[in-house]
């Protein structure tokens, strides 16, 4: 459970956490809208946050050192649920739990970015109107393309660079608008 979810829980209001932890009120503010990140905030402002709170510091960390899988094995469980869920359902699902901003917040951005080219691609062949929620994390590109390990391993092995090149024409375009080289999402075991 986050910071903001625990203050909601317990019925507090940001103000009176700031007032009687000794947090300035700004601080926590950023904390709880994310601008500050409370794994980087110091051992005192950590501690009289769960005083306050009446929890203990690691659990209020605990959701920000959740470990970061393999980005192949983040992949195949996104398209294992959207081979599970169907289109409509994944593209409701993903949307309600907000995974993108999320991952964008904790600066998981290849995993932020391919989740929303999936949720582009899916609302885009089932002619669903794109969600406008994600336009600002749209503007982004990661700096260099992601290929698939499979991808990698065979240009690698073979000496031939043609076969990224063909990786890359054959892209689904929501994801190489990313940096994300991704052909294939549905053919998964």
């Amino acid at each position: 459970m986050n910071v903001n979810e625990i203050i909601s829980k317990k019925q507090l209001s940001k103000y009176r956490v700031a007032k009687n932890s000794g947090i300035p009120y700004m601080t926590l503010n950023d904390i709880c809208s994310g601008k500050a990140r409370l794994d980087k905030c110091s051992a005192e402002t950590v501690y009289k946050l769960a005083k306050e709170l009446n929890v203990s510091m690691e659990e209020l960390l605990a959701p920000l050192m959740a470990p970061r899988p393999a980005f192949d094995l983040f992949k195949s469980n996104v398209c294992h649920r959207l081979k599970e869920l169907g289109d409509i359902d994944f593209l409701i699902e993903t949307i309600k739990s907000d995974d993108i901003s999320a991952y964008y917040k904790k600066s998981w951005y290849s995993e932020s970015l391919y989740l929303l080219a999936m949720v582009d691609y899916i609302s885009r062949i089932n002619n669903v109107p794109l969600c406008d929620s994600y336009d600002d994390i749209r503007k982004m590109k990661l700096k260099k393309p992601l290929y698939p390990s499979s991808v990698v391993a065979a240009s690698a092995v073979s000496g031939d660079d043609g076969i990224m090149d063909k990786a890359r024409a054959a892209a689904i375009p929501e994801f190489m608008r990313f940096n994300i080289v991704e052909s294939e999402i549905r053919n998964v075991n």
